[in-house]
């Protein structure tokens, strides 16, 4: 039985982790503080979660790195660090109901997407890296014969890890498998709007076998605990997926402490191109839609800029109004939703406030803009605005939310010229016939990942991911990943 009907007893059931992690137990902040964690499809409060903060952040931190320091994980034989990391994703395949609903709950998704998307990613991800953990090999460089000089990675120590709300646990995962595999400890502090999966995971780590101290959770506010990690002078790195203003203090705390490693998963305001051979326009459409409705439109990657050849404009909107036509708005329960919540009241209104400025702005309303009348919670109609100029607010800033902004252009030159005026650079998405075209244009693109003739088709873990200009720096997924979490240490030996 998967209605939802089902879906909202197993939820009644649930027992909400609401406490810290740190050193291998379950603990409450020291300061007693709790923060109320709120269901955003009702608008009602779920549990009360521990508001960690700088004094919660030290005791986590001094945990990972005793931890550390003692090398049961870090000296652990890589192969062996691998299969506990494959326990732990057969853990999560093993309890996918749970995560999945904590993830629903929490944020908003729908349970379909949560339970066919997010819970098998974190699965397939935490499960390569496991793979991966014993696949690393160092070097001996090319030196005259006289001397022996061995190039070998390290992990860095203790990583900080600051992950969003819109995708809770698999942004957590694709850190988390790479840091782990690597030999680092991991301090992970969740979005203050969605911590309960991650607590969840970490009492998952600890069945898998992951030994005390290596994996610390604290949840609180990025003001508070968030900052706490930044400024931390035993912390090695932070890696982040957030927007690009919270990003950018990450980079201003690593400064002002211990100039920590950074990495950055920014913001984005991806371009979706559709130039007039576009080999079929009705797959495009549906790709268009899904590609700024998934999610609520609450994604990095968000196809949030459509741009349409002027030649093929009308016939388009056709079939693209069809294809948002079929979105369901409803409760995130039932798993004929397509559409749930928004993850709290500030955003809605931030998305709303959006929209109200692109009307005023002169953008054309063609679909949605309004809050549906019959639900509680933070909903929001799928909207789209045409006649969008590139100098529209709702054209340059990220949104996050179920907004789209369509634009119009005459030949390749424009539409590049229209896509890279832009702060952000994560990805793109181009649909052409003419291959030479759209090699030409995947160049031409500043993104860091570009999809032709599809959007974002894949959990693929082989590739990269990640952004250029504000978008970030560092990437996820794939073995460069790994990359970031380690250090290359030089032995140089001489013989004679």
């Amino acid at each position: 039985m998967t209605t939802r009907e089902y879906w909202v007893e197993k939820a009644a059931g649930l027992n909400f982790r609401r406490q810290a992690f740190i050193n291998g137990r379950f603990v409450d902040a020291l300061s007693g503080k709790k923060f109320e964690n709120i269901n955003p499809a009702t608008a009602k409060v779920l549990t009360q979660v521990a508001e960690c903060d700088e004094a919660d952040v030290n005791e986590a931190v001094k945990a990972a790195r005793a931890a550390f320091e003692a090398g049961h994980w870090a000296s652990m034989h890589p192969a062996k660090r691998g299969r506990i990391l494959m326990k732990l994703a057969d853990l999560v395949r093993e309890n996918r109901e749970e995560l999945a609903l904590l993830e629903t709950l929490d944020m908003g998704k729908p349970i379909s997407d949560a339970m066919a998307i997010d819970i098998p990613g974190c699965a397939r991800c935490l499960h390569w890296y496991g793979e991966a953990a014993d696949k690393l090999m160092d070097e001996i460089a090319p030196t005259d014969p006289s001397a022996l000089a061995m190039v070998t990675r390290e992990p860095l120590g203790v990583i900080g890890i600051v992950v969003p709300w819109n995708f809770p646990l698999l942004m957590a995962c694709w850190k988390i498998g790479p840091a782990l595999a690597a030999g680092n400890s991991i301090v992970i502090k969740p979005a203050e709007q969605s911590p309960l999966s991650v607590l969840r995971l970490a009492e998952l780590a600890q069945e898998a076998g992951v030994p005390d101290g290596v994996f610390n959770v604290v949840p609180g506010f990025g003001e508070t605990a968030g900052r706490a990690l930044g400024l931390h002078m035993d912390v090695d790195m932070i890696a982040f997926t957030g927007s690009t203003e919270v990003g950018k203090y990450f980079m201003q705390y690593a400064g002002q402490s211990n100039l920590k490693r950074v990495s950055l998963e920014c913001g984005g305001k991806s371009p979706h191109i559709v130039m007039g051979d576009c080999p079929d326009l009705d797959a495009a459409a549906s790709a268009a839609a899904g590609a700024i409705f998934f999610n609520q439109g609450e994604v990095c990657t968000a196809g949030s800029r459509l741009l349409l050849d002027r030649a093929i404009k009308d016939e388009f909107m056709d079939k693209l109004m069809t294809a948002a036509g079929k979105q369901v708005v409803g409760d995130p329960l039932d798993p004929a939703t397509t559409l749930g919540a928004l993850v709290e009241e500030k955003h809605l209104e931030r998305v709303l406030g959006y929209i109200d400025r692109a009307r005023e702005e002169g953008a054309e309303l063609k679909l949605g803009g309004t809050r549906p009348a019959d639900r509680e919670g933070y909903f929001v109609d799928p909207t789209i605005f045409d006649n969008v100029t590139p100098d529209m607010t709702v054209a340059r800033e990220e949104i996050f939310g179920p907004v789209l902004s369509v634009m119009t252009f005459e030949g390749e030159e424009e539409a590049v010229r229209i896509a890279n005026d832009t702060i952000y650079g994560l990805a793109a998405g181009i649909w052409c016939r003419d291959i030479s075209r759209a090699h030409r244009m995947a160049r031409a693109v500043r993104a860091g990942t570009v999809w032709v003739n599809c959007w974002d088709p894949t959990g693929d873990m082989t590739i990269p991911f990640g952004g250029f200009k504000q978008s970030g720096f560092g990437r996820d997924k794939s073995l460069h990943a790994l990359e970031k979490y380690t250090d290359l240490k030089t032995t140089w030996v001489q013989l004679s």
